[in-house]
């Protein structure tokens, strides 16, 4: 009887002692809400990512017009698929798989590439300028921006794609590795590749 005594008191101190769930953050409060049909909190998601995800768009498609309608559908293919939707991964680095599925598919087709050097500068989001710059210092920033874009352009796909989520878009290498179906290690391959490519490319434009 003792040791049954002592084998239950051990068992409830394990479970008082068992960590308790952490408080669902706002974000996961609104997904499943989301998840269960509420619109309006899907909407609020919806606001939280659509900024990122256009500019993220953007850069890909050197487009305004194609990446405001991927933008979109990547909301709406979302909706759709959001009470499949597990959790595995970030929201947000799901959102940018869709996002780049679009984008693979919108640059396939021939209006895509037609408008490919289209897109003005001032659709694609950009740092927030320092307020003392002068018009020089302004004009020149706008130079490199807009050289960044065609050299990212000249990369290999996979190769741009790893070097935009994760310098751009702020995706640590594991996240990057889940939007690409792939291994952190093999982003780490992409990354050096890409770099060294855009240097030489940089150098010598």
């Amino acid at each position: 009887m003792t040791a049954s005594l002592a084998s239950l008191d051990r068992l409830l101190l394990t479970e008082s002692e068992a960590p308790t769930a952490p408080p669902l953050s706002l974000e996961q409060v609104k997904l499943r809400a989301a998840q269960a049909g509420d619109m309006a909190a899907f909407e609020w998601i919806v606001h939280q990512h659509e900024a990122r995800l256009f500019g993220f768009c953007c850069r890909w498609l050197r487009c305004g017009e194609d990446a405001r309608e991927v933008c979109q559908d990547t909301f709406v293919h979302a909706w759709q698929a959001l009470p499949e939707f597990e959790g595995r991964a970030r929201l947000s680095t799901w959102l940018y798989q869709i996002a780049l599925n679009l984008c693979r598919d919108r640059a396939k087709t021939r209006a895509s590439r037609q408008k490919a050097n289209t897109v003005a500068l001032e659709e694609v989001p950009s740092p927030p300028e320092c307020p003392k710059q002068s018009p020089d210092t302004s004009a020149e920033w706008q130079s490199e921006l807009l050289k960044l874009h065609r050299g990212l352009a000249l990369l290999r796909e996979k190769d741009r794609a790893a070097l935009v989520l994760t310098s751009l878009e702020g995706l640590s290498h594991e996240e990057c590795a889940q939007v690409l179906g792939s291994s952190a290690r093999a982003i780490e391959g992409r990354l050096y590749r890409a770099r060294q490519t855009l240097l030489r490319w940089w150098d010598e434009e």
